[in-house]
């Protein structure tokens, strides 16, 4: 059975992210973000979201560990700062519902959402430059940089939270990743 576990950051979502993934039928598991990576034996990460970049444990190494990693909001913020691309404060802030246009329709994670789809996200930070290798996957009215990815490294980024109600094809983005993980 594939394994994915769901790094918490301190976000109020992490259950959410941690329960669509069981209820895909994956084993899932939470751990905390300063668990050491040889303790994770995984076929797949998520990096969860929450309030602060100070907080964001032994993510850095996840990144190194050969295995496919979805970043969720702040999880995609911490790759991105990690992997030599930036991050800013956004422009519009709190949460809201927005339209995502699908750039890269081939995208193994966001692809099959295409042409648009309608999230929740967070805009009070956000990425501002792709970080060496990333494809910008996708995009809003709000946010320049809504999703990334870097598929010979198997790193996916988006900045909604696929987790929520709110978020309208949130399991398929989920299926998606978990096929990158089979």
């Amino acid at each position: 059975m594939t394994r994915i576990v769901v790094v918490d950051n301190h976000g109020q979502f992490t259950h959410l992210e941690h329960r669509a993934l069981r209820d895909a039928g994956v084993d899932t598991d939470i751990v905390d973000n300063t668990t050491p990576p040889e303790e994770l034996d995984v076929d797949g990460l998520v990096l969860s979201g929450g309030p602060d970049m100070d907080r964001i444990g032994r993510c850095a190494e996840y990144l190194e560990m050969d295995v496919p990693v979805l970043g969720i909001c702040l999880g995609m913020q911490i790759m991105a700062t990690q992997l030599d691309g930036a991050v800013s404060a956004g422009d519009y802030g709190g949460y809201a519902d927005v339209t995502v246009r699908i750039i890269d329709e081939d995208d193994p994670v966001v692809g099959s959402l295409a042409p648009e789809t309608r999230v929740w996200a967070s805009h009070a930070d956000e990425v501002t430059e792709l970080p060496t290798g990333f494809t910008h996957t996708a995009t809003s009215d709000v946010c320049d940089i809504e999703a990334m990815s870097d598929t010979d490294r198997d790193l996916y980024g988006v900045q909604w939270h696929p987790e929520v109600a709110h978020t309208a094809e949130g399991d398929e983005l989920f299926a998606n990743f978990i096929d990158c993980c089979r």
